[in-house]
């Protein structure tokens, strides 16, 4: 269990550096922490991080931009009220301009 919360605290701290206005994925994440087959993982850490207002799950999304965790959320919409907050532009639970606004730890 504590090798699992060391994980969750190494996303949360990527997760916290992505800028406003800006999204990455669970794969990109895993990737960046050195787990690329960890994507699964770092949904279950963002599933987990919803009661922590100081990690931004809201900007982390499937490789495509789909809102795929917004169910984890508190309230029907509040991912997309989040994103929206933000300047994003969603149609049917996914970012638009994708390739745009998103966010790699790595550059």
């Amino acid at each position: 269990m504590q090798q699992q919360n060391d994980f969750f605290e190494r996303v949360y701290e990527v997760v916290r550096q992505i800028p406003y206005g800006k999204v990455t994925t669970y794969g990109t994440i895993a990737k960046y922490l050195g787990a690329a087959k960890s994507a699964r993982t770092v949904g279950y850490a963002m599933n987990a991080a919803h009661a922590n207002p100081d990690v931004p799950a809201h900007r982390v999304v499937n490789r495509i931009g789909m809102l795929t965790g917004k169910h984890h959320f508190f309230g029907i919409n509040t991912m997309q009220q989040l994103l929206e907050e933000e300047g994003h532009l969603i149609v049917k639970d996914q970012i638009q301009n994708f390739d745009v606004v998103f966010w790699n730890p790595n550059t």
